[in-house]
């Protein structure tokens, strides 16, 4: 699409092959370690001129439309960092959601880092990468990661951001259980939790390196205490052939990983009627870099596709 009549762009999905909670500080941030990986489920974002105003759209009820959206928090961010007075203005927003919300997939992170893509183009600004790293920092601490995609190890809060070599290519089965998680939630069981607490800090190794013993999330012990789906759908998926699986984030989605496509496909099947669950691929940074451009292919089918085999409930179409 040209800027004149708009410009799409696909805001990918992630999951956390590793999560550690490392500690909290007095003001109740905490301190984190986890390798972010990106996945093929994606939101598609249009951004469209228009005469005068703003609005955003979406097809998921649960996602707000107003100004608590991530994607109007980082126009306003952009629009200042131009030099504009007032609010933004002039821009349409469809927002086609397929990323649940409280799922620990962050699609409203990576709506935010979609619409710095669209925006920098539609507007024709140029702002630096690392002034766009702050500016993300600044929404939120996932927001950096989908700037960049692929493999990557995220310290601090989860935005101090070290490139890994991207992880073997598998297949992901996702299945999300009913019901969300808010992230506060999930970090309030966690400080909750005084075994948690003792160990938050047992096992953390050198920048670069992931050992088998990081390949666990910190979070899913405190939020599977009150959801205990989760455990039951992680406990499944081991089962099924997956060789690493565990809740993503601050849950409530937890995932698989299979080398086997067939095997992958087979355990989808064994888990209806138990969660919406989805097929996907992960993606390598060169990949996203090509499939997050504004415009990039929209038109014609990606290289790496999600594999809707059962999803009554969570996920959409794409």
């Amino acid at each position: 699409m040209s800027r004149r009549t708009g410009v799409s762009v696909r805001a990918f999905a992630k999951i956390n092959l590793t999560l550690r909670v490392l500690g909290s500080d007095d003001a109740g941030y905490h301190e984190l370690r986890t390798t972010f990986q990106s996945v093929s489920l994606h939101d598609t974002l249009t951004f469209t001129p228009v005469g005068a105003g703003w609005s955003i759209e979406c097809d998921a009820p649960a996602c707000p439309c107003d100004r608590t959206n991530l994607v109007w928090k980082a126009a306003r961010s952009l629009w200042r960092e131009a030099g504009r007075r007032g609010l933004p203005s002039g821009v349409r927003v469809r927002i086609q959601k397929r990323i649940p919300v409280q799922s620990g997939l962050g699609g409203g992170s990576s709506e935010a880092a979609a619409a710095f893509r669209a925006l920098t183009h539609l507007w024709r600004l140029r702002v630096h990468p690392e002034r766009l790293h702050v500016l993300g920092r600044e929404l939120g601490a996932d927001v950096p990661f989908f700037l960049y995609g692929g493999t990557m190890l995220g310290v601090g809060r989860g935005d101090l951001l070290f490139r890994l070599a991207d992880w073997p290519a598998s297949w992901v089965v996702l299945a999300l259980p009913s019901g969300g998680v808010r992230t506060a939630d999930a970090y309030r069981w966690w400080d909750e939790d005084e075994e948690c607490r003792a160990t938050g800090r047992a096992g953390a190794s050198p920048v670069g390196v992931v050992p088998a013993s990081e390949l666990t999330n910190d979070l899913q012990r405190p939020v599977a205490a009150r959801h205990p789906e989760i455990a039951r759908l992680v406990g499944r998926l081991r089962r099924l052939g997956a060789s690493h699986a565990m809740m993503t984030g601050s849950g409530s989605a937890v995932f698989g990983l299979f080398d086997r496509v067939h095997v992958a496909r087979a355990a989808v099947a064994a888990l209806a009627g138990h969660a919406s669950t989805v097929l996907l691929q992960m993606i390598s940074r060169p990949m996203f870099e090509r499939d997050s451009r504004p415009g990039a292919g929209l038109a014609g089918p990606l290289a790496h596709r999600v594999h809707f085999a059962f999803a009554p409930r969570g996920f959409g179409r794409s």
